[in-house]
Formats: structure tokens, C-alpha cells, sequence
């Protein structure tokens, strides 16, 4: 996955930043809360990670090439090691879900200022 792909399909939706974290990982965020993480270095460069629902969680790791989030899996988070894999309508579909997840979770009054 191409950072600049990422960017333009997230960095449109409302409150979205993005900032290096953690070395060679960038890390999509919403109201300073993370759902999206884009590895652009080292040997893990193109490896992906966002939440996705609670109760498709088991569901998206029975996929090829999906498998829990390192250090994130408790939170319903999936990796893709290699996400240009995989159909682009598919993909942005999930990072966009995340950050609908993640925003949703945000207090009200935060959710409005967006």
C-alpha cells in the first residue's frame, strides 16, 4: 500500500491527521485516537492495520492473508501484510469503517466539532 493511495482516501474524511509513530509507522488518527496504521519502512514497509467490527473480527482472520494486529488484536484489530492484495474498493470500504468505528466511540461533543 502506497502512503500517498492512503492519503487520499482518508485525509478527506473530517478530523483525519496523520503523524509517524513509533519509527517507521504512520498512524491515522481521528480526534488524536488511532484507526489506521501504515508501516512505510523496514522490512514490515506496505503492512497495514485498522479496526474493524466486533462481530467480524474471527470472520476477517478465516481470510487469506488477514491476521490479528500485533499488540492491537485485543481491540478487534487485523493486519494485512501485504494489502495491495486486495480488491482497492474493498480496502479503502474498511479503513473508511474504521474510522467510522473509532469516531463513533468519541464523546458527542467531540463528534460535533468534526
Amino acid at each position: 500500500m502506497k502512503q500517498a493511495k492512503l492519503d487520499s482516501w482518508l485525509l478527506k474524511l473530517p478530523g483525519v491527521a496523520v503523524g509517524p509513530k513509533w519509527g517507521d509507522d504512520w498512524v491515522y488518527t481521528v480526534a488524536e485516537k488511532m484507526f489506521c496504521v501504515l508501516c512505510v519502512g523496514g522490512s514490515d514497509a506496505g503492512r497495514m492495520s485498522f479496526k474493524v467490527d466486533d462481530d467480524l473480527f474471527l470472520s476477517m482472520l478465516d481470510q487469506p492473508g488477514i491476521e490479528p494486529a500485533p499488540y492491537l488484536a485485543r481491540a478487534k484489530w487485523v493486519m494485512l501484510r501485504a494489502p495491495e492484495e486486495f480488491d482497492a474498493k474493498w480496502l479503502r470500504a474498511q479503513v473508511e469503517r474504521s474510522y467510522q468505528l473509532v469516531r463513533d466511540k468519541l464523546p458527542k461533543r467531540v463528534r460535533e466539532a468534526l
